[in-house]
């Protein structure tokens, strides 16, 4: 008996750390723990210390609060227009009422991803294969808010849901690569069209502008040639009757002007002859030099008339 009586205290010892052990509850940050009494929910635990009550209450599911990423597996889908299109999918969770993800479905995971493979092949099946190739943000905005809404009642938020790829077969790859490579030289080739279509209408319009400049050039070189004609014969024409002028006073310099002019317009059309490959020179240029001197005197006296 004495034995048996040195062992209760020791008993009972284990016993109290067992209940300690049993009622102390330490949750990690990003856990929520669910606590049942006698199977029955009654209430979550948060991250931090806790306190239940020993062989009464338990903790039902250890649930994570973090948000977590689900592959969904590649499947294959049938188009609108019976093309077949390989997919597949990450879909972002997190759980956001851990009562409702522990209760509400059984195994959310799994429940998840089979939503996300049956509404991947009802978005992408009411598409053709062009807007399933090219609308992939489209398609991940109706699955976030169709898989959203099923899964609130499981107390999860689905944050987001993105296509990882979409493989049509491998002819119709490489029918849409010809048809790439074709629009690819139809393009080049407008462009090439283009370019040529700029020069020409560049060249076009410079060689105007050239036309234009050069006329306006001869333009203005047929003004001033007139202007100088026009002035020539002014000067001429003065000059003619200053010197019939002089000659109806009769100054004899007035008529030797006349005379001087005629001879050496001849002198020049002489020397100037292509048949002509020597010339004589008169030797009256005395005479002429004479004369060229009185045309001279008789200008000048002219000028102090005016003056």
């Amino acid at each position: 008996m004495d034995n048996i009586a040195s062992y209760i205290p020791i008993g009972i010892a284990v016993l109290v750390v067992i209940i300690i052990l049993k009622a102390i509850k330490a949750v990690p940050q990003g856990m929520e723990y669910t606590v049942e009494l006698f199977g029955k929910y009654t209430k979550t635990l948060k991250p931090g210390l806790s306190f239940i009550i020993p062989f009464v209450e338990s903790v039902g599911y250890k649930m994570n609060m973090r948000e977590r990423v689900i592959d969904i597996p590649s499947q294959d889908v049938i188009t609108k227009d019976n093309a077949m299109v390989t997919a597949d999918a990450v879909v972002f969770i997190q759980v956001v009422d851990a009562r409702s993800a522990a209760y509400e479905v059984n195994n959310l995971d799994n429940a998840i991803k089979n939503l996300c493979l049956t509404n991947v092949r009802t978005v992408v099946g009411s598409m053709d294969l062009d807007e399933v190739l090219s609308r992939r943000d489209e398609i991940n905005a109706k699955l976030l808010t169709v898989i959203d809404a099923a899964t609130d009642p499981w107390g999860t938020k689905v944050t987001r849901i993105e296509i990882k790829d979409l493989s049509p077969p491998h002819d119709i790859t490489q029918a849409m690569n010809k048809q790439m490579k074709a629009e690819r030289e139809k393009r080049a080739d407008i462009l090439m069209a283009e370019g040529q279509k700029q020069s020409q209408i560049l060249k076009a319009e410079g060689e105007k502008e050239a036309a234009v400049r050069e006329a306006e050039g001869r333009r203005q070189a047929a003004f001033l040639d007139a202007e100088a004609r026009e002035r020539e014969a002014e000067a001429e024409a003065k000059a003619t009757e200053m010197v019939s002028t002089a000659i109806a006073k009769g100054d004899v310099n007035a008529v030797n002007y006349f005379v001087a002019q005629d001879y050496v317009k001849a002198f020049e059309s002489l020397a100037n002859s292509p048949n002509q490959k020597t010339v004589i020179v008169p030797a009256e240029l005395s005479s002429l030099a004479a004369t060229v001197g009185g045309v001279s005197a008789l200008l000048e006296a002219a000028a102090k008339t005016k003056k």
